[in-house]
């Protein structure tokens, strides 16, 4: 046999070793490929029961902490004003959004002059959206706060607090509830011990929340919401309210 035919059988016989190779580590690898992905799998199946726990753990604590409500409240509204009032303002609001600190700071003065006149009165839903969009809990603290106070019958004048000192949307400083109990100092006989710790165990978060989902469900999303008798009357920039036009809606 020539050199030349065993080098082209030796070559042969290379290629079909290699070939032999080639399949032999690709079937190994596709073994390793395969209990890599079982394990995977395993692993994705457990992660995916730990989420679904975790969050079942969180919505149970939420919806297993009790929603107290606040003396006089009717579900998840506070009512401030006259109960004879023919006119009826329903406001949702969040202590921590700028708009509902620039719709207080326009008509607060109108709408406390109408109540006191009981021409109208004011349903209030407390609500946490901003919690919710920027992350953080001041929403619901101050909610809470203004809640302990409608227990101490000192609702509107501590909700006015907030807003006259309500924060830069992006700090959370309604987060800290001894900046709340701080506040109740600016409204005559609100700072009790009571109220100290309605605020400091959160006694009315479970009824904020509360608020929040029937705000969730309203249809509603965002805030200030303001509805006249079931009517939005503001936010519409070709129909802008202002407190004059609002005196003459409650006048009808």
């Amino acid at each position: 046999m020539s050199e030349k035919n065993r080098e082209g059988k030796r070559s042969a016989r290379e290629r079909l070793r290699e070939q032999r190779e080639k399949e032999r580590l690709r079937a190994r690898r596709r073994r390793t490929m395969g209990v890599a992905g079982a394990v995977v799998a395993v692993l994705g199946v457990a992660a995916g029961v730990g989420m679904v726990a975790s969050k079942s753990g969180e919505d149970s604590g939420k919806s297993g902490s009790r929603a107290v409500a606040p003396r006089g409240a009717a579900g998840t509204v506070i009512t401030s004003g006259k109960a004879s009032a023919k006119k009826t303002l329903t406001v949702y609001e969040d202590f921590r959004c700028p708009g509902c600190k620039q719709f207080e700071d326009v008509f607060r003065t109108t709408v406390h002059r109408l109540q006191d006149k009981g021409r109208m009165k004011v349903r209030y839903h407390l609500v946490t959206i901003i919690d919710g969009n920027m992350g953080g809990t001041g929403s619901l603290h101050a909610a809470n706060a203004a809640a302990c106070a409608q227990d101490a019958g000192k609702f509107r004048a501590y909700h006015d607090v907030l807003y006259k000192n309500q924060p830069r949307e992006t700090e959370d400083a309604y987060a800290d509830k001894s900046k709340l109990i701080k506040l109740a100092g600016k409204v005559p006989g609100l700072d009790t011990r009571t109220f100290r710790r309605c605020v400091e165990d959160g006694r009315h978060d479970g009824w904020v929340r509360k608020s929040n989902a029937a705000f969730t469900r309203s249809g509603y999303n965002s805030t200030p919401t303001i509805l006249l008798d079931g009517k939005a009357v503001y936010g519409d920039p070709d129909k802008p309210l202002s407190p004059r036009k609002l005196k003459r809606m409650v006048a009808k």
